[in-house]
């Protein structure tokens, strides 16, 4: 679909690349020519750098693990020099890493909702910081919004409210760098079958299928098509809109 060498030369990092739409994400950029860093955080199973130096191991040259923690300015920072250092330039930046802590507002603690607010929100923030310095002008900022932050699905008070706010960041700081021409975009994907996706119950399953024009989940490649179009040359006149990828659910 997309030429071989439409990425030639451009060094892309997708946080949490090891696995789902990051790992879908970094393959396809890959094969389209650019070098690839993915980065994980470390956890008790060290299940986060297997996935990710699996994913490297598949992808071959120009691909790369690093450890970084979206949570952590300097942990994440880090990470982006050790990219830039080993493929001599940034040009690309997905912000994907994220986490689930479904619960009603009534039995969510205020860890489910820290977790999830420090991971898929404030780590936007501090890797979009740190990248600041590093990304080249002309370059490419996608981030990973939600359906959920714009229907506010039951249960995810925290998820949606942290997603909406990637939307606000994305319009905001595409002003930002306008001057740099750099672009910012966000995708906001409905239900994709990745291994977040199967965790929804059945029955909630079958419901939300039920409100999908397309008659059908996504795939994690239907994503990684929306976020490879907007950092390739094609998309150099879109900035601050979020793309919805979710068969028609809504638009």
């Amino acid at each position: 679909m997309f030429p071989p060498d439409l990425l030639s030369n451009k060094t892309a990092i997708i946080t949490g690349g090891g696995q789902g739409l990051g790992k879908a994400t970094a393959t396809l950029l890959h094969r389209c020519g650019a070098s690839v860093a993915v980065t994980w955080f470390a956890d008790s199973e060290g299940l986060n750098r297997q996935r990710a130096e699996a994913t490297v191991a598949e992808l071959g040259d120009r691909a790369l693990a690093v450890e970084g923690d979206v949570r952590d300015r300097q942990s994440i920072g880090a990470a982006i020099k050790a990219a830039t250092a080993r493929f001599g330039s940034l040009d690309i930046v997905v912000n994907n890493a994220a986490v689930l802590r479904d619960r009603t507002m009534k039995k969510m603690s205020d860890d489910d909702w820290q977790q999830v607010i420090d991971t898929n929100l404030t780590g936007v923030w501090n890797t979009c910081r740190e990248a600041l310095s590093n990304i080249s002008n002309g370059g490419r900022i996608v981030s990973m919004a939600s359906i959920s932050g714009f229907t506010g699905f039951f249960g995810q008070t925290n998820y949606s409210a942290a997603k909406a706010g990637v939307v606000g960041l994305t319009r905001a700081l595409s002003r930002e760098l306008s001057h740099r021409d750099i672009t910012v975009n966000a995708v906001a994907p409905g239900v994709v079958l990745t291994e977040m996706g199967e965790s929804i119950p059945e029955s909630a399953r079958q419901q939300m299928l039920s409100q999908i024009p397309l008659g059908r989940f996504g795939d994690p490649e239907d994503v990684a098509n929306a976020i490879m179009f907007l950092c390739s040359p094609m998309a150099a006149y879109i900035t601050g809109q979020t793309i919805h990828v979710n068969g028609g659910w809504i638009g």
